[in-house]
C-alpha cells in the first residue's frame, strides 16, 4: 500500500505542475478579461490536487522510512548534518506545505471583492511563487542522493 501511495504522490506532482502552468498562463494572459467560472474551476482543481498530494506526503512522512522514523533512528542533529536526510525530513515537507498554502491563498483570491485585473495578477504571482517552490523541493532524477524517477515505477 505504501508503495502505491508513493507512486500516486509522485504522479500527482505532474498534475500539479501542469495545472500551475495552465493557471499562471491563463491569469497572465487574461488580465483584461473577467474572472470567470473556468478560472475558478482551474484553481479549484489545482487546490484539490495539491491538498491530496500534501495529505499523501504527510502520511508517508509519518509512516515511511524517510521522515519521523529517520529522526527517531538517527536524531535530528545527525539528520540536519546529512543533506539527503535533511532534504526528506525538513526541506521537502516544508517547501510542499508552503507551496500548498500559497496555492490555497491563490485560489482564495477569486473570492475577494476586487477588480478582475487585480485578481488575475495576484493569482498569477502567487501561483508563480508556488511553482518555483515546488520546482525547488521536488526530488528530480538528476539530484544526487535524493533523485526519484521522472514517472512512478520507472
Amino acid at each position: 500500500m505504501y508503495q502505491g501511495l508513493l507512486h500516486f504522490h509522485s504522479l500527482l506532482r505532474w498534475i500539479i505542475l501542469v495545472l500551475l502552468v495552465v493557471n499562471i498562463i491563463r491569469h497572465f494572459t487574461a488580465s483584461n478579461n473577467p474572472f470567470n467560472s473556468t478560472d475558478k474551476k482551474l484553481g479549484l482543481f489545482l487546490m484539490i490536487a495539491a491538498h491530496t498530494t500534501l495529505l499523501l506526503g504527510l502520511y508517508q512522512w509519518f509512516t515511511g522510512d524517510l521522515g519521523l522514523h529517520k529522526i527517531q533512528e538517527i536524531g535530528m542533529a545527525a539528520a540536519m548534518k546529512d543533506s539527503v536526510h535533511r532534504f526528506w525530513i525538513v526541506e521537502h515537507i516544508t517547501g510542499t506545505i508552503l507551496a500548498v498554502l500559497l496555492i490555497t491563498i491563490g485560489r482564495g483570491v477569486a473570492k475577494k471583492s476586487m477588480p478582475d485585473a487585480a485578481k488575475h495578477k495576484r493569482s498569477a504571482i502567487i501561483y508563480l511563487i508556488a511553482l518555483i517552490i515546488i520546482l525547488a523541493v521536488v526530488p528530480w532524477p538528476f539530484r544526487a542522493g535524493i533523485g526519484r524517477p521522472w514517472f512512478p515505477g520507472m
